[in-house]
């Protein structure tokens, strides 16, 4: 069979898989859809008790609101939540109990919870870099004490940093670095879509795992619901590869099918990890252009700081199957004796629903509130709470330059009418906004004064915020920041500014359904 051939027959099965998962997901989401109707047709069909219905439908919101009003959440969400529930009482508060109240999300709660406890016994300590870092500056101090002592994650010396500017640059050391894997290669994406950059991952996992090697991949159920087929892990494990998904789409309402793994983690030997914005998908390396050209970034660590994207990993995989790893044997200098390059002290971080810390949030709060001359912000989403835009306009009222890049072509319509919602009370607070015109930005990296920056997979979304586990590195004193920053303005030169003369054209009706969008943005 000629290559041609091979490949029509590749993309033909491609195609005629993704449409039965289109039809799968159809009706899952009919299922869903269902059950809203029900709540609704239960609603309208108690009306006509007037007496008995009143009655109940104003103790049921005063009871659910005051509940909601005292939880520990964020005011906005909380907000959001109360709205609903006093619009469709009944409606309203039976959705909180089913969603925030779920049974199955509380024992999904607890068991991430005493999984993590458990991982976190491997980390090493970091005092002795913290008192370094001290001394080198208090604000870097506060900061990297945070992620240490709230997240558990340590900071790192003996590691080095490569940043990746765009997806395809990501893709070429990615093949590379995973063709020189000896003895286990783990990997964590929201998205796996078949394609030829996921052909060439497969094929080299495939003959890893022939060769004896321990190659292991999660994916999440939603990211990959619409391109994962359905034999997917039974194929996948007859080659030696062991995969799991990361909870598989249901058809019920349920609050953990809010909870994604919108992490992106390779780790090889231990010594060697990858993780940024980029999925295993062709847009994110252009080989594809759903949106235009894809602007997406990412690094590559070598040395100390890998075992703790390996714990992250590690932690995710024992949470969905119970297996329980020896974990010392998968530390960095286990296989690699040799101690890596040092540059700055960097300090991968994880995120978790399932705690009551906003580890990415407050990353961002930190550095925004502790910027001194610029803040500059590559994100895809801009749909973030009060506390945010305080901090953003207080950081640019002071003087600070604050600049964000968000996407000129819209992803998803809906996502990005909340974004601009968002543009002109930031705009009139002092911080510009552009938009990438070649495209989609989809990079979630922050810089602050050419000493400390983050780059990983958080947006600046309450999904990614407050719903998702998420992932990033935070680095201090790295030469990778001046790399970060000439990305930033380079990819600046290719933007628009939005300014308020052009925000004043926006009709009264499209101004309306953006306020009505924020105000829910955060249930959505």
């Amino acid at each position: 069979m000629q290559n041609s051939d091979i490949r029509e027959s590749k993309i033909g099965s491609r195609d005629a898989g993704r449409q039965k998962n289109v039809f799968n997901l159809a009706v899952v989401a009919a299922m869903v859809i269902v059950q809203f109707v029900l709540l609704f047709f239960i609603y309208g069909y108690l009306g006509q008790y007037v007496t008995y219905w009143r009655a109940l439908s104003v103790a049921l919101s005063v009871f659910v609101v005051i509940y909601i009003v005292n939880k520990q959440d964020n005011p906005a969400y909380k907000l959001a939540w109360c709205v609903l529930v006093l619009l469709v009482p009944l409606v309203g508060g039976a959705l909180y109990v089913m969603l925030a109240g779920n049974r199955t999300r509380v024992k999904f709660i607890k068991k991430a919870q005493k999984n993590h406890l458990d991982t976190f016994r491997y980390m090493k300590s970091d005092e002795a870099y913290q008192k370094e870092i001290l001394e080198l500056s208090q604000s870097a101090s506060v900061q990297t004490r945070y992620i240490s002592g709230y997240a558990g994650y340590p900071v790192y010396k003996n590691t080095s940093v490569k940043y990746f500017a765009l997806g395809e640059d990501n893709y070429r050391d990615l093949i590379a670095e995973l063709s020189k894997a000896k003895h286990f290669i783990f990997m964590e994406y929201f998205i796996i879509k078949q394609g030829e950059l996921w052909d060439e991952v497969k094929e080299i996992l495939i003959a890893k795992a022939k060769a004896g090697l321990d190659v292991r991949l999660i994916y999440d159920g939603l990211g990959c619901a619409m391109y994962v087929p359905k034999r997917f892990i039974k194929e996948m494990s007859g080659y030696g590869i062991r995969v799991v998904p990361f909870n598989p789409v249901a058809p019920v309402i349920n609050m953990r099918q809010n909870n994604r793994d919108h992490r992106k983690i390779t780790v090889i030997d231990g010594y060697v990890g990858f993780t940024g914005g980029i999925n295993l998908a062709d847009e994110y390396i252009n080989r594809t252009h759903p949106f235009g050209h894809w602007k997406d970034t990412g690094v590559m660590l070598k040395g100390d700081a890998v075992w703790s994207l390996t714990l992250m990993f590690l932690q995710t995989w024992h949470m969905l199957t119970n297996e329980k790893d020896d974990y010392p044997k998968y530390e960095p200098m286990r296989y690699k004796k040799t101690k890596g390059y040092t540059d700055g002290y960097i300090q991968p971080y994880g995120d978790t629903p399932v705690d009551d810390e906003i580890v990415g949030e407050n990353i961002y709060l930190n550095m925004i509130n502790r910027a001194k001359h610029y803040i500059y912000i590559m994100t895809p989403y801009l749909i973030v709470d009060n506390e945010m835009v305080t901090a953003l306009t207080l950081a640019a009222k002071s003087g600070v330059d604050v600049r964000i890049i968000v996407p000129g072509v819209a992803d998803k319509k809906l996502v990005y009418n909340v974004t601009q919602s968002y543009f002109p009370e930031l705009i009139r607070g002092g911080v510009k906004i552009y938009r990438y015109t070649p495209g989609f930005i989809h990079a979630k990296t922050v810089v602050t004064d050419d000493k400390i920056g983050t780059v990983g997979t958080i947006n600046f979304d309450y999904r990614s915020l407050y719903l998702h586990f998420e992932c990033g590195v935070w680095m201090f004193n790295s030469g990778t920041l001046y790399e970060i920053k000439d990305d930033f303005m380079n990819t600046l030169g290719k933007c628009e500014e939005i300014t308020e003369q052009m925000l004043a054209r926006t009709g009264p009706v499209r101004r309306l359904a953006r306020a009505v969008l924020r105000m829910i943005a955060p249930i959505l």
